[in-house]
């Protein structure tokens, strides 16, 4: 939908059902997919990590620290997730249903070398700086929140798991505020998938506000709020249970 914005969220999943040549459609480019989830989880979780307890350990409070840390964090996994993202696109945008990723990444090494792996390496870096910093940011904001609606403002107060589960379901939503940057990235992997003339980030914005209005910046963000819930849910607030379980295993 980011590069197709004409399209509502289900005449989307329509074609390309049709187009796509049935279900499978849906998980086309999928191997990129795996070494990008594999590897920018690793990534974020042990750079967020990092910086966090440091932020933390010099006073820093917990919000101003998620959104400093998730900040960190995401610009740290754009190395991986610029070539993915790529490749990922250039499946699902592509013309032909024949060409594996592979022969995609082998026939931009040949004609580009590594730096034709990162077109929109600018949109992807604001986009995973505002994702993880609105995620984790947003998180800690809506946590700190429910302690005083529901721990009598007790900061060092332990929220429930489903308590937990909804602070990351609300800022998961939240964080999509940014799909402008997403919109953005699609544009620039798919025409430099299409061997169309590279363009900056913010060209490429003002094109698509001309011909579009400003909600041509936010076509297909309805899937992406379900995304942006179900990463936060695993990357934030999972990860923060996880950590708090090991914590009082010991």
């Amino acid at each position: 939908m980011g590069r197709f914005r004409t399209e509502s969220t289900l005449e989307a999943f329509r074609n390309v059902y049709k187009d796509g040549g049935g279900v499978s459609a849906f998980w086309r480019g999928t191997s990129a997919k795996m070494v990008e989830s594999a590897s920018k989880g690793a990534i974020l979780l042990f750079s967020k990590e990092a910086i966090a307890n440091s932020l933390l350990a010099s006073g820093v409070s917990q919000t101003t620290t998620g959104f400093l840390a998730g900040a960190g964090g995401g610009v740290c996994q754009v190395v991986v997730m610029g070539p993915c993202t790529f490749l990922v696109t250039a499946a699902v945008t592509g013309g032909s249903k024949d060409v594996s990723v592979w022969t995609t990444a082998r026939e931009v090494w040949l004609s580009k070398g590594i730096k034709g792996f990162y077109p929109g390496g600018t949109a992807i870096a604001f986009r995973q700086a505002t994702n993880w910093a609105s995620r984790q940011g947003f998180t800690e904001a809506v946590r700190e929140r429910f302690k005083v609606l529901f721990h009598d403002g007790d900061s060092k107060a332990k929220l429930t798991v489903t308590q937990e589960a909804f602070a990351g379901i609300i800022g998961g939503a939240l964080s999509c505020w940014n799909h402008p940057f997403e919109v953005a990235r699609i544009e620039m992997q798919a025409a430099a998938s299409a061997g169309e003339a590279s363009r900056s980030m913010l060209k490429v914005m003002s094109g698509i506000v001309t011909t579009e209005g400003p909600a041509g910046l936010f076509k297909g963000v309805v899937p992406r709020i379900l995304l942006g819930i179900w990463q936060t849910l695993f990357m934030v607030t999972g990860a923060k249970l996880l950590k708090g379980f090991l914590a009082d295993g010991k």
